[in-house]
C-alpha cells in the first residue's frame, strides 16, 4: 500500500483544491449549485482518486484511478476557462490556477507512464 501523502501530485492537487475553494467563494450566489459546485467537486476528485488509487493492490488499479484523476483535472481546466470568460475570476488568478492544473496533469501523465 502506497502513502498518498508522499506523492507530489497529491500535495499539488490538494493545494489546488484549497485554492479553488478560496477563489470560488467570490462567485455569484446564483452559481452555488452550478459552476461552484461542479468545480469544487472536480478539483476534489483529483486528490481523492490519487488517494484511493494508492490504497489499491496493483499498479494497474492505481493507474486506473490516475486516469480518473486526469479526467477530473481536465474538467477543472475547462471550468477555470469558463469562470475566467464569465469574469468570475481575474486574469492573475486564472493564470496561476491554469498553470497549476497543467503541472498536475503533466505529473499524473508521467506517473501513469511509469506504472505501465
Amino acid at each position: 500500500m502506497r502513502d498518498f501523502k508522499k506523492y507530489d501530485i497529491w500535495k499539488l492537487s490538494h493545494q489546488l483544491t484549497l485554492d479553488v475553494y478560496l477563489v470560488s467563494k467570490s462567485f455569484p450566489k446564483e452559481e452555488i449549485y452550478g459552476i461552484v459546485s461542479q468545480i469544487r467537486r472536480a478539483s476534489t476528485s483529483i486528490p481523492t482518486n490519487i488517494s484511493e488509487g494508492c490504497g489499491r493492490d496493483s499498479d494497474a488499479e492505481f493507474n486506473r484511478f490516475l486516469t480518473i484523476a486526469l479526467g477530473s483535472a481536465s474538467e477543472v481546466e475547462y471550468l477555470l476557462i469558463l469562470s475566467k470568460d464569465l469574469n468570475y475570476i481575474d486574469s492573475n488568478s486564472f493564470i496561476q490556477l491554469d498553470e497549476n492544473i497543467n503541472i498536475i496533469k503533466r505529473k499524473i501523465y508521467s506517473l501513469k507512464q511509469k506504472l505501465k
